[in-house]
Formats: structure tokens, C-alpha cells, sequence
């Protein structure tokens, strides 16, 4: 038992700190806006990998293989939202451009930041075939219930952790300041990076 919990800690961990949309989100968010709004997204972040090990738990990988049309809405719709993420940050690093770097950042509504979170894991590919392949094989029918508790706890404390770490490194006041010098480029990469996420998925599909 220990040694399948110290297997699936490793696994996610590496899973976790593989560059995607998450990081750059969480990251992002932290040197731009405020560790406060960070912390919103980890937890829509967290809430979504919730969702993702409680399905993984239900059969995540049987369902795909019996349902291949539900992985190619997920796929294509997640593509869609990834792509419309990278135009907002193109459109944002060209207002920087415009009108300078010292334009003052415009903070989301209340609850937003926290619902991108969720919205940018749930839509995150990386997510589909994490959870749906390779988490899935520690989580076969020998398995027990104790077990699988213990796993799905596990990963949303681990994924909590980890995004809470990234929020606070990249929300110190050096990373905040390169963030400022560089902000028009940084968004314009990051717009890139989404966009291309998006595009790859629904080519790929």
C-alpha cells in the first residue's frame, strides 16, 4: 500500500510540474495580479483535478474507450477554450504595447480568476490522458475502497500544494518586477503557448 501511494505521488508529481496551461495560468496570474488571485485559480485548478481523479476513480479509461465520441467533444471543446484563453493574453500584451507598460492591470471580477482556474484544467488535454491512461493503471479492480480514498486525497492535496508553491515564487516582489519590465512579452508568449495548445488539440483530435 505505501508503495503504491509513493508511486502515484511521484507519477502526479512529474505530472504536475510538465509545463501546461496550468502553470502558465497559475504563474501568470501570480506576477501580473496579485498572489491573492493566484490562489483563487489554484483552487479552481484543484477543484477541477478533483473532478478528473473522482471520474479516474469511476472508470475514466472505460468510459473513453466505450464513448470515443464524448473524448472528441472534450477534445475539440477544450482546443476551442484554450485558443480563445491565448487571443485574450495577445490581445492584452498589444494593449501593453499600445499604451505602455506602466498601464495599471485591470484585476477580474470577483470569482473569476477562481472559475478561469477551473475552466483551465477542466478544458487542459493533458488532463484527459493523464487521467484517463497513465493515473488510471494504479487504480485497477484489486484496488480497495480504503485505497482509492486514500489516492484521490492524495492528488488534490499534492495539486493543491504544488500550484500554491508556483503562486508564491512567482508572486515575489523580484518576479512581480520582471514581470513588469517584460509584461507585453511575457502575456504575448503565454497568449502564444495557449493558442497553441488549443490549436495542436483540435488538429490532433
Amino acid at each position: 500500500m505505501l508503495m503504491l501511494f509513493l508511486t502515484v505521488a511521484m507519477v502526479h508529481l512529474i505530472a504536475l510540474m510538465s509545463p501546461g496551461p496550468d502553470f502558465f495560468f497559475v504563474s501568470q496570474t501570480a506576477a501580473s495580479r496579485s498572489r491573492k488571485e493566484a490562489m483563487m485559480g489554484v483552487i479552481g485548478i484543484t477543484l477541477g483535478v478533483l473532478v478528473w481523479a473522482a471520474v479516474a476513480l469511476m472508470g475514466l479509461h472505460l468510459i473513453l474507450q466505450k464513448m470515443a465520441w464524448l473524448h472528441q467533444i472534450i477534445t475539440v471543446g477544450g482546443g476551442l477554450y484554450l485558443c480563445w484563453m491565448g487571443w485574450q493574453l495577445l490581445k492584452s500584451a498589444r494593449a501593453k504595447k499600445q499604451n505602455g507598460d506602466d498601464t495599471p492591470v485591470a484585476l477580474p471580477a470577483r470569482g473569476r480568476t477562481f472559475m478561469r482556474g477551473l475552466l483551465t484544467n477542466l478544458s487542459n488535454p493533458k488532463a484527459v490522458i493523464y487521467f484517463g491512461s497513465v493515473f488510471s493503471m494504479f487504480v485497477g479492480d484489486s484496488v480497495s475502497g480504503g485505497e482509492r480514498l486514500g489516492i484521490f486525497l492524495l492528488i488534490v492535496v499534492e495539486t493543491l500544494a504544488w500550484f500554491s508553491l508556483v503562486a508564491l515564487v512567482f508572486a515575489l516582489p523580484k518576479m512581480r518586477r520582471g514581470y513588469q519590465r517584460l509584461a507585453k512579452w511575457i502575456d504575448g508568449v503565454a497568449g502564444v503557448v495557449f493558442a497553441g495548445f488549443g490549436v495542436a488539440l483540435i488538429i490532433n483530435r
